[in-house]
């Protein structure tokens, strides 16, 4: 396998004080599979809102849980995938900046959902998910709970609408299809104006026809992986989600650099964010 991600390091963030097995479950396989170095991640914010490093007594505990949580979390993980490189580190920073850092260098970005409200993962000092997957410089995966995919055979979701992330979100969805030995479901989405009633013949054609542009010349470039497209009508959310409901993964790409707030990341990798039950993986435009 010759991607450009193999054997550069994944970043998984641990948070102290929520469940990180099911995460840190995905990461570990997906360190394995790649054959991939593990890098646990706790970033410990000041106390109070600034920038400047906090030496108080209670930040210094805070530093102390947190190097015991990543041992903790680096001791399970060695025991679940004893072949994975794992190493650990702890940083002060708040925990979005500090892992979009080192997104920089990394190969996947890992992060648990904390299931926060809308509200709350915009105004929340701890939110991770919003901001690193609209900032980081690697593709994120989202591990809301423990992979429990049920199709059979087992099989990738991926979004597709002819832009260029979307072309970025076939390839990693092609490179983890092969890795996991298992096909591939390529979808488009079109949906129809909002006033209108009919299904547009001519434009449905014209989704299909992208579609096929888009995948074509994957299939020799990955012979192993039995890929299908389609192209359904609804909501973009809706239909990948529902697509994706018993999915080991479902693969999007992300447009832009999280805008001037850092916390954008497009209506429908937001949706996508709230909706998908299985790992969702966002991809970058390279």
């Amino acid at each position: 396998m010759s991607g450009t991600t193999e054997h550069r390091e994944i970043i998984a963030g641990v948070d102290p004080a929520r469940d990180w097995h099911p995460a840190l479950a995905w990461a570990a396989d997906e360190a394995q599979r790649r054959r991939a170095p593990l890098r646990l991640v706790v970033a410990v914010p000041p106390q109070h809102d600034t920038q400047h490093v906090d030496d108080t007594p209670r930040h210094t505990a805070r530093v102390v849980a947190g190097r015991d949580a990543v041992d903790g979390a680096a001791a399970w993980v060695r025991e679940r995938q004893p072949g994975v490189e794992v190493t650990t580190t702890v940083l002060d920073g708040f925990p979005a900046r500090v892992l979009i850092r080192l997104s920089r260098e990394a190969a996947l970005t890992v992060l648990g959902y904390r299931h926060l409200s809308r509200v709350e993962e915009f105004l929340s000092a701890g939110s991770l998910v919003v901001p690193v997957t609209a900032q980081a410089h690697c593709p994120v995966a989202v591990v809301a709970d423990a992979e429990h995919s049920t199709q059979d055979p087992p099989c990738l979701v991926v979004g597709i609408d002819g832009s260029e992330p979307s072309r970025a979100a076939l390839a990693l969805a092609f490179e983890e299809a092969a890795l996991r030995r298992c096909a591939l479901r390529a979808v488009a989405v079109w949906q129809p104006p909002v006033f209108s009633r009919r299904t547009d013949d001519a434009s449905l054609q014209a989704e299909r026809r992208q579609l096929s542009e888009t995948t074509a010349g994957w299939a020799e470039k990955y012979p192993d992986v039995r890929l299908t497209h389609e192209v359904t009508v609804g909501s973009p959310v809706e239909t990948l989600a529902e697509a994706a409901e018993h999915a080991q993964a479902l693969v999007v790409g992300r447009r832009g650099r999280g805008g001037y707030t850092g916390m954008r990341v497009g209506s429908v990798v937001h949706g996508l964010l709230h909706r998908a039950s299985c790992p969702l993986i966002t991809v970058p435009a390279p």
